[in-house]
């Protein structure tokens, strides 16, 4: 491995990520599709600039570790216990619908059952941070709808996450019952040692991290425990980035957590545009020239709107029709949880380069179709709900705090979401 090309090569994806970031803004687009789209223009199937994505992978895979970590930032248990009953039953329904449509399709087409299972997963989780900003633009954060939404988005993309330490703990077993509830029973159990055990440390000690003789001491501790809590998880089976996820949240009620979040941000800044186009670069558009590619695409694409837009609506159905079509519309999206399980299958040689691009495409396409029709929705209603004393208020201002401070969809400012 020559250190001069991986240097060279790591440039031009950082510079194409944020001109390719620069132009969807100016197309008023999410940033992130122009990053994968850059990444993909530059990498070795089309301009070939950059060659070395083996070795820039493993180093870019620390932006997904810091992304899941600031996501759990932006999320506090306190808050996901205040989304209420019509969240979780939106978020639970948004999610199996997805899953179980995604599996049967692959199995219809006559795909093993670790394929079945990691295309399925790609469909589960919505991206909130595109639905989050029409919600903000159009005055309707603190709506009912909009409450619900971005409650449900934040259950589902933690689902997502523990649908994602289960298909890959299966991807290297056989495919048995006593498998899966294993791996199940361990994300779980990983899940709520940390979030219980875990914020109790923290609370207890995060009064002492300033007496740390280092540089930064907030900062250096969380990190820590961040990367301590991703090699744990991935020492026993699960993804890296449910133990990063699990990290922020327990760092999110301390006192400190601002000072945290500010300087993680530029680590951020950095490592996540990077991430992106480093995965657009594994992207062999060309592969969509062939038909038979492209119809299933095209047919992944259509189940991943429909089973969101129907699984989610239904289970909105108590809320009135109205809001029921806005919450089905506005779950629609996927983003970064499931271009994240994409890439994870495609490491562990699950699915095909072919299938992870089909994969980005229905991420693409998704972001790019919902916003329009949900800014069409919600401007025709002319009205906003106001929120309820107590329940989804902290998400909306919370929300519209960080995505006014920033640009990227998956930015410290937009990500009031997933993870």
């Amino acid at each position: 491995m020559d250190p001069g090309r991986v240097l060279t090569s790591l440039f031009v994806l950082f510079a194409a990520a944020y001109v390719g970031a620069y132009v969807a803004q100016r197309f008023r687009q999410p940033t992130v599709i122009g990053e994968i789209l850059a990444g993909a223009l530059v990498g070795p199937h089309l301009l070939g600039w950059v060659r070395e994505v083996e070795s820039l992978r493993t180093f870019s895979e620390i932006g997904v570790i810091v992304l899941l970590f600031y996501v759990g930032l932006g999320t506090t248990i306190r808050d996901m216990l205040r989304v209420g009953r019509h969240s979780l039953a939106v978020a639970v329904l948004g999610v199996a619908l997805p899953m179980a449509a995604g599996v049967g399709l692959m199995h219809s087409l006559g795909y093993p059952a670790g394929v079945a299972y990691f295309m399925g997963a790609a469909l589960v989780a919505t991206s909130v941070g595109i639905t989050a900003r029409v919600l903000l633009d159009v005055g309707q954060a603190r709506s009912r709808a909009g409450q619900v939404i971005l409650g449900a988005a934040v259950i589902d993309d933690i689902l997502g996450l523990l649908v994602l330490a289960v298909v890959a703990g299966l991807a290297t077993r056989s495919f048995s019952r006593v498998h899966i509830a294993i791996t199940l029973a361990q994300a779980v159990a990983f899940t709520v040692f940390v979030t219980l055990i875990g914020r109790h440390v923290v609370h207890r000690f995060s009064v002492h991290i300033g007496s740390f003789r280092v540089r930064s001491p907030e900062f250096v501790v969380a990190m820590a425990v961040c990367l301590g809590l991703s090699a744990l998880a991935a020492s026993i089976g699960l993804a890296a980035l449910v133990g990063a996820f699990l990290a922020g949240l327990v760092f999110s009620e301390t006192r400190e957590v601002e000072q945290i979040r500010t300087r993680v941000e530029p680590v951020y800044d950095l490592m996540v545009p990077l991430f992106f186009a480093t995965m657009g670069s594994l992207v062999d558009l060309r592969v969509f020239l062939r038909p038979e590619t492209l119809w299933l695409a095209l047919l992944i694409t259509l189940l991943a709107i429909a089973t969101k837009f129907v699984g989610c609506g239904l289970a909105a159905l108590p809320l009135g029709r109205r809001d029921a079509l806005v919450i089905g519309v506005g779950m629609i999206p996927r983003g970064e949880v499931g271009l994240v399980i994409a890439l994870v299958g495609l490491r562990l040689k699950v699915i095909t380069p072919d299938l992870y691009g089909i994969v980005v495409v229905m991420c693409l396409l998704t972001t790019l179709l919902a916003p329009p029709l949900l800014w069409r929705m919600l401007t025709r209603r002319g009205r906003a709900e106001e929120a309820a004393p107590g329940r989804l208020a902290p998400f909306a201002a919370q929300d519209s705090r960080e995505i006014a401070s920033s640009e990227h969809e998956i930015s410290p400012g937009d990500i009031q979401d997933d993870a």
